[in-house]
């Protein structure tokens, strides 16, 4: 009886996290890193490529790279970065800092998050998603470093996951794009 009761206590006070019960990436929210609220579902019909960037790492002159293919394949693609402290605090600025330090070293134009967790108990629903194979449908792979790309195709399924050390204009990225400018990155 006594463990009955200890364990309708543990229920009552201790309950489960909700779990997400989504198939598409579209289902998702984030806040910008101006504030406000926006859906996936605004990339509907786009490629995505999701990035857990961060400004004192020794990718982040990767931030160039991403910048750069998003403006190649501006017409099928959008880069989403997610700022996040999570790898030995190499995020330490505020979303204000961020933007500013972007725009200034990297003419970043790509849309920019608020600052989030990507691993551990705050992951946030978007990483949840992307590193929990019962709600994307394949991959279980957290970001295990700063600049972990995630593909989603235009209709909010997940394609792949790239490793940090993976280049954004790598051929194992753009190899899913047609419609690019011209400007030396070969598909």
């Amino acid at each position: 009886m006594k463990y009955l009761s200890f364990l309708v206590l543990s229920v009552l006070l201790f309950p489960a996290e909700p779990q997400l019960e989504l198939n598409s990436f579209h289902d998702l929210s984030a806040v910008s890193i101006d504030g406000k609220n926006i859906p996936m579902a605004d990339y509907k019909g786009k490629k995505v490529l999701v990035v857990n960037v961060a400004s004192k790492c020794g990718y982040t002159p990767q931030y160039e790279g991403l910048q750069k293919l998003f403006e190649m394949y501006e017409k099928e693609l959008v880069v989403l970065g997610f700022p996040s402290n999570n790898f030995l605090w190499q995020e330490p600025g505020k979303d204000k800092e961020i933007k500013l330090f972007c725009k200034k070293n990297f003419g970043v134009t790509f849309p920019l998050f608020s600052k989030i967790s990507v691993k551990g108990r705050k992951q946030h629903s978007i990483y949840q998603w992307l590193s929990d194979s019962t709600l994307n449908g394949w991959n279980d792979k957290s970001p295990s470093w700063n600049f972990n790309k995630y593909l989603i195709d235009e209709e909010g399924k997940l394609l792949e996951h790239f490793g940090a050390e993976i280049d954004p204009t790598d051929t194992l990225i753009t190899r899913y794009f047609t419609k690019g400018k011209d400007s030396g990155i070969k598909n």
